[in-house]
């Protein structure tokens, strides 16, 4: 998800699990809520609510995959609930500013800029030419190149512990190569979400793992290894699913794309280094952007070793006329002034998410605090989880309609985590199952809503900083609504708990096992 830590939970400060009060929720963000609404707690849900009806008429009904409409759609629902507010609306504005200070919305932004800015890095060193040569000498083809790509986003997430991070990496390194190789773009992009799910779900130092461990009293290791197999049978019917669609649905054809495989150069796969950097720094326990620090020298130090790009292409200053300073490798002289390189754009490019990301932070904020999160979860507890099948089935319910709410994961599992104690203990669960529940769903569904952090990372990616389209042409561009229907890893893992609560596979009370002392910081 929106990990930005590696080898530690800290999601937290100080160590201390995650109990929901990391984001507003709690005993007392639950039972005493700040702010009262026209209408009732209901009413505090408004600004979601307004915002998602936008976000499915802005990209399901007109084919709109603006990030920044959804930025005013945010902007209009946040301002619609400030109406049905009694009294002093001042308590509304400090839950705006609340909700944009949270832990979760910083770290989901962290990795976004990080992540870009490498992977943007080595694009400009012929990382994805480096590709091209490596597929067409496997032989990997159109065909199976989605399928290929699902199970390497897949490891990659899980050994750097971040699924957003691999996200951005694949869709500016791997997509673009994939495509004019000839695979379905939408299937691939797909494919790639897929296996940010599968390393989200799955990953000893991704944040959704260590929230949905702690938050259930449960060990990392020890649920690490009970939710193996449930990722293992979503990933199976996932990776064959990818294999028949890859042969099935046709690629897109591209201007100069003869002209670009052409150019495939196996000097590109130097990067490979660059990329095992990231990953052995991570998984050897240090924080992800400190190992995505080191993957970027190394990047930055072997385009200029090897001639791989200039100094202007990883950073330039542009001026309009020429100085003294214009004869360094990093001034040029231009039209218009500005600044530029791989550092720049693989940065900017997310500034529009980023403020949606708070927007939808903030908006969650005024929910919790309204007691429109405290209605929906007291509708489940009471009117819903009567038994232990249908508590199974509340806490897989419950968790995807937060997540499509509050389309953060991290941010989703923090918010729902209580809950979910509150009915599992309830009915004698075990913290591992529960924790397995929460996580899969959590992690699943903020890569399949079109809304979902996950899908709008890899879409700002694809559209650039300028919105008009990648580099290689706008019909490299897939519409956020499109790819749903494909993301088969995720849709499978939902499934599978669904059945799991239905059939009691893989069911466990507490007294059938003890967990290991809970992890700490």
């Amino acid at each position: 998800m929106t990990d930005t830590t590696a080898g530690t939970p800290a999601a937290t400060d100080g160590g201390d699990p995650p109990d929901g009060s990391d984001f507003g929720v709690g005993e007392e963000g639950s039972d005493d809520p700040r702010i009262e609404f026209r209408g009732g707690k209901w009413a505090s849900t408004l600004p979601l609510v307004f915002f998602i009806a936008w976000a499915i008429f802005q990209s399901g009904v007109l084919g709109i995959g603006d990030t920044n409409g959804l930025v005013v759609g945010a902007l209009v629902g946040t301002t619609l609930g400030m109406f049905l507010v009694r009294g002093d609306w001042k308590a509304y504005a400090d839950t705006i500013f609340e909700g944009m200070t949270q832990r979760v919305a910083a770290t989901a932004i962290v990795a976004w800029l990080w992540a870009g800015m490498f992977a943007q890095t080595l694009q400009a060193g012929g990382f994805v030419e480096g590709l091209i040569f490596a597929a067409d000498a496997l032989n990997v083809g159109a065909s199976t190149f989605p399928a290929a790509a699902f199970i390497l986003c897949g490891l990659l997430a899980t050994g750097i512990g971040t699924g957003y991070g691999a996200t951005v990496a694949f869709v500016t390194l791997v997509f673009p190569a994939g495509v004019l190789i000839g695979a379905n773009p939408v299937l691939l992009f797909a494919a790639i979400l897929s296996g940010a799910v599968f390393g989200d779900n799955l990953a000893p130092v991704s944040d959704t793992t260590i929230v949905s461990a702690v938050t259930q009293d449960a060990d990392i290791g020890g649920v690490v290894a009970s939710r193996f197999k449930y990722a293992i049978a979503a990933a199976v019917p996932a990776f064959a699913a990818y294999l028949i669609a890859g042969s099935a649905m046709a690629g897109v054809s591209l201007e100069g794309a003869v002209a670009l495989r052409e150019s495939a150069n196996a000097l590109g796969l130097v990067h490979l280094l660059s990329m095992g950097v990231v990953i052995v720094t991570a998984v050897v326990g240090r924080h992800i952007v400190e190992a995505i620090s080191w993957g970027l020298v190394v990047a930055v130090a072997s385009n200029l070793l090897f001639g791989l790009s200039s100094a202007s292409d990883i950073v330039a200053f542009t001026v309009t006329e020429a100085g003294a300073l214009s004869g360094l490798p990093v001034v040029e002289v231009g039209e218009t002034a500005g600044v530029g390189g791989s550092l720049y754009t693989g940065a900017v490019g997310f500034f529009p998410l980023i403020v949606l990301t708070l927007l939808i932070v903030a908006m969650a904020q005024i929910m919790i605090r309204g007691g429109g999160f405290e209605a929906i979860q007291t509708f489940l507890l009471d009117r819903v989880a009567t038994t232990v099948r249908r508590a199974e089935l509340t806490m897989v319910l419950g968790t995807a309609t937060i997540n499509g709410m509050i389309t953060i994961n991290t941010a989703a599992e923090i918010a729902i985590a209580p809950y979910v104690a509150r009915i599992g203990e309830k009915f004698n669960i075990n913290g591992y199952r529960r924790a397995n529940i929460l996580d899969a769903n959590t992690s699943a569904l903020g890569y399949i809503f079109p809304w979902a952090g996950g899908v709008l990372v890899g879409y700002q990616v694809m559209v650039g900083p300028d919105g008009l389209g990648s580099q290689y042409g706008p019909e490299m561009v897939v519409n956020p609504i499109e790819v749903v229907p494909y993301v088969f890893h995720g849709w499978f893992l939902v499934a599978i708990f669904i059945i799991a609560a239905i059939t009691g596979f893989g069911r466990e009370y507490i007294p059938d096992r003890a967990s290991e002392e809970v992890s700490r910081a």
